[in-house]
């Protein structure tokens, strides 16, 4: 261990912060049936054997006779049952559980989601209560439930899993136990009905358990645990102040510089990493030298830093001092990396014995990490893609002017001093003019008001005066050595301004580039995004730009700043070229140069999304390479942006299919029983009539036509409704609206739902005055026979139906209340969802679970609203509806 290696404090955090909770351990498996459950119960049986009180909070055997077996012997708190559509269900007691404090409990399968109504919505919250309180967890988990996985197992197994858990329960965990077995093996068990029954075992076989899937999830599951377990590794690194690195694992570091040869040092790193299969960085130390390099060297940099990311590395650029070495092995032994490749550069004896040998520093200090020393000096650097314009940083003649100035009044000065007293040092008074001059202007400047200050000390204060000759050898002396600490003086101080003002620059660039990520994160559609990155990438380069988004018929301009409505043939073809060719094009690129814009590929690792051009009024190159620079980060913020805007539509739209493709299914299995059943009882009754007719009595005849009559008008209403729902999703709903008298519009739905309705008793219950609302009559009185064909298949045959009509808050409200069974409160939120029945499904009540939602739309496309909620007497169900009041026709209604 080194002499200043210490404990890292994160370290020491988060051991206190699991003092305070429970521990949490995690049976982790590929898939069903590979023993999670099994070897749970062993372990509990080993703990409680040890004298660990241990309980069962909630264990799913699935009838497996090994593992009823082993939940024989451990106390099993009771479940806690939930009502839910008609059944009871059991869910783990939470409250039970912390009432009993065991210090360990079993709570199997921890991506279970909870019946509506428990306290948490997810079994694992209930963990991590549990965990709170400070008793230790045993749970059971499959890979395909990690949410960051869940996309790439829908993938393979082209099964999406809908509950998760999140990958911080599974990072949180004090221990992870892989639960593994081969393919092979896991299919004889579901063969031998260890896992499912059999029909399920028939149905699994053939779709989820293939051998490839289930080859596929077990690499998953391994690889997963290998990153739980690497990252414990290096936290127990951290915590004991271990350097490393401890090489349980390969990993890769490419160190690269502003060399010719950096391109090749990554590609060998590449090389590299994917031999051993093994994660990669690239880094580039910034020192104080960093400042003093070309543009074409910084350019050099950045482009090696992108092709290094586009290769799959983490590419970083790590501000550092002046030794490169030390900077280099405390980023690889934080990363736990076992090899550094650097490149080794022909350099001159003079230059190592000044500066050292970076690759020799690392070789001597590396320990155990292995160092791969390649030699890239003989690569010659890419051709510039793009070419730029050189800053403006020459100093002009005003800066030397100043110079000289500044020389000048400090001689004056001088002189002034000299007269008055007698000051051995006088040449003093010169150091503070460079210095000035070397922080005002920079190097060149200042060199030269050194050399003037040397002349104007030579010329007015030492003998002869004011004469170039200096006779004293003493004199020659200290003029050398003045000459050299004003040359030394202006050297740092303008090492020191170019520093400042680089570092200046990088915290301005690095604010607004922030700024930029923060507003495209808060923007939501693609158009917003577009025209929100070109109005900062305008702002930020003082250019004119355009934002080109790919299309099924091409380009399209997606934002541009100032406004564009289309691009001249000549830029539109570069644009095009550089988005099928992937590289850059336009001004100042060799390809199609001709055109006034400079126009670069926007993409990410999906590829390719668009292209960004600039344009600027000055002649040659449209950028400087420093805003080249800025325009490439520019550029990648607004690709991930915008590939995150198309992720979020592309989620809504797989939403947006799932339902539909739920509306569909419920549609067909609605179309299955209510066209079905009716159609049944029609065929019947005509063939019987046709075949059998002159054997049926009159009275017989008109039974089996009554009933026919009665099955047509169902699925007359049933095609109605299903119109209905077209019509609304079509928004072709014509609605006149004209004033009503709702207490006779009432009375009209009420006769047309009798046979509906029964044998029910119905209460009218309206004001004396009359209740005019304004609507459509023909909606309304469609949307109340809903729910009272609704209330009628809801409840008993000598139930109660009340109908009562009022004023509220300038609204007419109709009240449609029954004592019947009521609602249950998990289904309240989906009362009026289409195709959503209550508990029981078909075999309770017949229909489609249109109905509610024909009645809400049919009122809101009337201006109203459609409420649902329990009756004021705690029994039945009560409908409330609204209609805006119509106060003129009220005035004109006879009272």
């Amino acid at each position: 261990m080194a002499a200043d290696a210490r404990p890292s404090p994160e370290s020491f955090l988060a051991a206190a912060a699991r003092g305070e909770r429970g521990r949490l351990k995690i049976f982790f498996g590929a898939a069903p049936g590979v023993g999670k459950t099994y070897e749970m119960l062993t372990a509990a049986h080993a703990a409680k054997r040890e004298g660990v009180d241990v309980v069962i909070g909630v264990v799913e055997t699935h009838g497996r006779a090994e593992t009823l077996a082993l939940v024989e012997g451990l106390e099993a708190l009771p479940q806690r049952e939930v009502a839910y559509r008609g059944r009871t269900l059991q869910e783990m007691d939470v409250d039970a559980v912390r009432k009993r404090a065991p210090a360990l409990v079993l709570v199997d399968e921890l991506a279970h989601a909870n019946t509506p109504g428990s306290r948490h919505p997810k079994r694992h919250q209930d963990v991590e209560e549990l965990l709170a309180a400070g008793i230790d967890v045993l749970t059971t988990l499959n890979v395909q439930h990690l949410e960051s996985l869940n996309d790439v197992v829908a993938r393979i197994t082209r099964v999406r899993v809908r509950e998760t858990v999140p990958d911080r329960l599974f990072d949180l965990a004090d221990e992870v136990e892989v639960i593994d077995v081969t393919p092979d093996a896991l299919r004889k068990r579901l063969a031998a009905g260890k896992v499912y029954v059999r029909e399920q075992a028939e149905r699994a076989v053939r779709h989820f358990f293939q051998p490839g899937n289930l080859t596929a999830l077990r690499e998953l599951a391994l690889r997963r645990t290998a990153e739980r377990v690497d990252s414990d590794m290096r936290d127990y690194m951290a915590a004991n102040a271990i350097e490393g690195p401890w090489p349980a694992s390969e990993r890769v570091l490419v160190a690269i510089d502003e060399r010719p040869g950096a391109a090749a040092l990554v590609r060998a790193g590449k090389r590299l990493a994917d031999r051993a299969r093994a994660p990669w960085h690239c880094v580039a130390i910034e020192t104080a030298r960093h400042a003093r390099m070309s543009e074409v060297e910084r350019d050099r940099v950045a482009d090696t830093l992108r092709l290094a990311e586009a290769l799959g590395a983490e590419a970083l650029m790590l501000p550092g001092g002046a030794d490169v070495a030390d900077e280099l092995l405390d980023f690889a032994r934080s990363r736990n990396v076992t090899t550094i490749v650097v490149g080794k550069a022909k350099r001159s004896a003079w230059f190592t014995l000044t500066r050292g040998s970076v690759v020799a520093n690392l070789i001597d200090r590396a320990g155990s990490i292995a160092v791969q020393v390649i030699s890239g000096d003989s690569e010659t650097a890419p051709p510039k893609t793009v070419a730029t314009r050189p800053d403006d940083r020459t100093a002009g003649l005003a800066a030397y002017a100043a110079a000289a100035l500044a020389v000048a009044l400090a001689g004056g000065v001088g002189l002034a001093i000299d007269l008055a007293i007698d000051l051995p040092n006088i040449s003093l008074i010169f150091v503070p003019a460079v210095l000035l001059v070397a922080g005002r202007y920079g190097l060149l400047p200042s060199l030269a008001a050194s050399v003037m200050s040397a002349v104007a000390y030579n010329v007015l204060f030492l003998d002869p005066r004011y004469s170039l000759t200096v006779n004293d050898p003493a004199n020659v002396v200290a003029l050398g050595f003045f000459s050299l600490t004003a040359v030394l003086a202006s050297s740092v101080a303008a090492r020191a301004r170019a520093q400042t003002i680089s570092a200046r620059t990088q915290a301005r660039v690095t604010a607004e580039l922030y700024a930029f990520s923060r507003k495209l994160a808060a923007v939501a559609t693609e158009d917003d995004l577009l025209w929100a990155a070109a109005h900062q990438v305008a702002l930020m380069l003082k250019a004119d730009v355009v934002l080109l988004t790919a299309q099924p018929d091409g380009l399209a301009i997606g934002g541009a700043y100032p406004p564009e409505d289309d691009l001249v043939p000549a830029e539109r073809a570069a644009a095009t070229w550089a988005y099928e060719h992937d590289e850059p094009t336009g001004r100042g690129a060799p390809t199609l140069p001709g055109a006034t814009r400079l126009f670069l590929p926007l993409k990410t690792s999906r590829g390719r999304l668009g292209v960004v051009g600039v344009a600027r009024g000055v002649d040659g190159p449209v950028l400087t390479p420093v805003e080249r620079r800025l325009l490439d980060a520019l550029a990648d913020q607004t690709a991930v942006a915008l590939e995150r805007v198309r992720l979020g539509a592309d989620v809504d739209q797989a939403r947006l299919e799932a339902e539909t493709e739920r509306l569909r299914g419920a549609l067909l299995t609605s179309v299955s029983h209510d066209l079905k059943t009716p159609l049944a009882t029609i065929m019947g009754v005509i063939t019987s009539l046709r075949s059998f007719g002159s054997r049926y009595d009159d009275a017989t005849r008109d039974d089996m036509l009554a009933s026919a009559q009665s099955e047509t008008e169902r699925l007359n209403r049933f095609v109605a409704n299903l119109l209905d729902v077209v019509r609304l999703d079509a928004g072709g709903m014509a609605v006149k609206l004209e004033p009503l008298d709702v207490e006779d519009m009432a009375g009209v739905a009420l006769r047309r739902a009798s046979a509906a309705l029964g044998d029910r008793v119905v209460t009218l219950d309206f004001p004396d005055e009359p209740l005019v609302a304004l609507g459509d009559p023909v909606l309304f009185e469609h949307a109340l026979m809903n729910v009272l064909e609704n209330a009628g298949k809801h409840t008993p045959p000598s139930a109660r139906i009340d109908i009562r009509g009022a004023r509220d808050a300038g609204d007419v409200v109709l009240t449609v209340t029954d004592d019947g069974p009521g609602i249950a409160p998990q289904d309240l939120p989906h009362v009026f969802d289409r195709f959503y029945r209550s508990a029981g499904g078909d075999r309770k009540t017949p229909g489609a679970g249109l109905g509610l939602a024909i009645a809400k739309g049919f009122l809101e496309a009337q201006g109203g609203s459609a409420e649902a909620g329990p009756a004021p007497s705690g029994q039945g169900a009560r409908f409330v509806l609204r209609l805006k009041t119509d106060a003129a026709a009220e005035t004109r209604s006879p009272s």
